[in-house]
């Protein structure tokens, strides 16, 4: 398309990106003014960089919107671009959805609830739960800014209450809200945070050491690279509402069980939001920003535990992936985590040092630590592969109540190594593979409670499957009929022992 003297339309919204390109934070500008326009709004975007020229039509046809046209004076450039089609904006009025102002928290803590305590052998999901798909559409549509936040709550409640009652249905002792308000187990909370934003993994293209490289992986993973989105960091990460405690709060509301809540780990909310040309905008190091990012887990735990939650877990499958990928000079999806990583050493010791600078202080008996090979697909041949042994000096050294750990699978190496863990910990171990589409016989499950007994003691074993699943809501592992099947199949085993 060649530049024209004037446009003929007028923009809804316009911004001056000066001399930045694509690849050092245009696109981030883009998305934060592109996204809370309805279909068929117009964006004009003011820049003086040459290489936009290029780079900004290719941006527009990888995600869908239209450049409709462009004017250049000298080194001022203006581009007019369409959210969707031009088409779409004969169609319905051109409203722009005004901001949703942010809860404050309160400088004082919230008068702490009881938690029901977590019995020995207790059944629980990982997490996450298959949402139904208009919840996924919701979602959607308020990061996008086009639902308001009081409308995708009262939706998202909805899809709360399913994901709750088939989980007792199945016969848990423990309850999740099923993840249903998370995009991801993770980079959700980029929604929560001020300075911080969702943008889809396609705007990160420009960004990454070999696009088309990158573009393949996600290709081999079936990753819808235009739907699912990854936290980018513009500016000091500030806490002014809850990350999950509001999750517990209605799921009490719900259930008299105890409730379970997962949050993603310092490490990795460090490794997946750290990323050069972004966040050094705001932070001189990924060291710098993990320090922000263990003040705002900490602030989070503080609340979840007077909230009433009975386990808080934190996630951290990305240590797999430093065990068994080794130091990485380039970024891939691998567990959501994109920025690079040094050896296993310095990360094991990096991640082992933000884990408990995050617990220190609280109650180890109310907080637990989940490590796993990935799940983005039920492909259990593209997913990581190793024994726990290299991690098990590291996870001893992290000051958790309890270890909850992918067993079920044959990638997962044999359940012995994990008795080098501390004795003063509870092990939950992965009895049934979320991954797989059959649900496992009783006695199969049974087995492997039996042997996690004979290894740990009763009075230690907790039971799970092996990861959530729906641990990116576009992309959940098994239907919600099977997730409740499979919950039901580790109750009947685990009466057996009781």
């Amino acid at each position: 398309m060649d530049p024209i003297a004037d446009h003929a339309h007028t923009p809804d919204v316009s911004f001056d990106g000066g001399d930045l390109d694509c690849g050092n934070g245009l696109l981030l500008l883009i998305r934060r003014h592109i996204d809370p326009l309805p279909r068929g709004g117009l964006l004009e975007i003011l820049s003086s960089e040459v290489s936009v020229d290029e780079d900004l039509p290719a941006w527009c046809r990888l995600t869908r919107n239209e450049l409709v046209s462009w004017t250049k004076v000298g080194r001022q450039r203006s581009f007019l671009v369409c959210k969707g089609t031009l088409a779409e904006r004969a169609a319905a009025p051109q409203t722009v959805a005004p901001a949703q102002a942010a809860p404050a928290v309160t400088a004082n803590r919230r008068q702490p609830v009881p938690a029901p305590a977590v019995p020995p052998l207790a059944v629980m999901g990982i997490g996450s739960w298959p949402r139904p798909r208009w919840m996924v559409e919701a979602m959607h549509a308020h990061v996008e800014g086009r639902l308001a936040e009081q409308a995708f709550h009262e939706t998202a409640d909805d899809a709360v209450r399913l994901a709750m009652a088939a989980q007792e249905r199945a016969g848990v002792d423990v309850v999740t809200d099923g993840e249903q308000r998370r995009d991801s187990y993770a980079s959700f909370v980029a929604s929560r945070l001020d300075n911080c934003q969702l943008i889809p993994l396609t705007d990160l293209l420009p960004l990454v050491d070999d696009p088309e490289e990158f573009a393949a992986e996600l290709r081999a993973l079936d990753i819808p690279a235009g739907e699912v989105r990854h936290p980018a960091v513009f500016g000091p990460l500030v806490r002014s509402r809850p990350l999950v405690a509001h999750e517990v709060d209605f799921a009490r509301t719900v259930t008299e069980k105890p409730v379970k809540v997962a949050l993603p780990g310092p490490y990795l909310l460090t490794r997946t939001m750290w990323m050069e040309c972004i966040s050094d905008q705001a932070y001189d190091s990924r060291e710098a920003l993990a320090q922000d990012i263990v003040r705002v887990l900490r602030e989070e735990l503080a609340d979840l535990l007077d909230a009433g939650a009975a386990l808080i877990q934190f996630d951290e499958p990305v240590l797999s992936e430093v065990v068994f990928a080794g130091a990485k000079n380039k970024r891939s999806f691998m567990c959501g985590a994109l920025s690079e990583s040094l050896g296993p050493d310095h990360e094991l010791g990096f991640a082992r040092d933000l884990l408990n600078a995050v617990l220190a202080g609280f109650p180890r008996e109310r907080t637990a630590l989940h490590v796993c090979r990935g799940n983005w697909t039920p492909d259990e041949s593209v997913a990581l592969s190793g024994s726990y042994a290299p991690l098990i000096s590291t996870l001893s050294q992290v000051r958790v109540g309890a270890y909850l750990l992918e067993m079920c699978t044959p990638r997962a190496g044999e359940m012995e190594v994990l008795r080098a863990l501390p004795d003063d910990a509870r092990l939950g171990v992965g009895v049934v593979n979320q991954k797989h589409a059959a649900v496992e016989e009783t006695d199969a499950v049974a087995a492997r409670i039996a042997q996690a007994i004979d290894l740990f003691g009763r009075e230690r074993v907790l039971l799970h499957p092996d990861c959530g699943f729906a641990t990116f809501a576009d992309n959940p592992i098994c239907a919600g009929g099977t997730a409740q099947d499979k919950l039901a199949a580790i109750a009947r085993a685990a009466d057996r022992f009781r």
